[in-house]
């Protein structure tokens, strides 16, 4: 299964180390294949390295992909996170 997904980085200081984190932490916890990209950037949603170098700032667009056998499952959860502001509240 594929599931492609728009999602936007409302949180005030964008994709910085901790949310990559939290990010990271919750898509180890799937089977699937998860990742974001960003205009020509593409990232492994379970590397934090990866994550990091997109540099994805508050307003930032990106395209998630999540392929495999829990993909519905992994992109509903990653999309909750990013609209919870990665439990951050702003």
């Amino acid at each position: 299964m594929r599931v492609e997904k728009q999602i936007k980085i409302t949180n005030k200081l964008g994709l910085h180390a901790r949310a990559a984190a939290s990010l990271v932490k919750m898509c180890t916890g799937f089977k699937s294949s998860i990742r974001l990209h960003k205009d020509e950037k593409c990232a492994d949603s379970k590397s934090i390295m990866g994550v990091l170098m997109l540099a994805a700032t508050q307003g930032t667009e990106l395209t998630l992909i999540a392929e495999g056998e829990d993909a519905q499952s992994a992109a509903e959860q990653v999309e909750k996170l990013f609209e919870d502001c990665f439990g951050e509240g702003e």
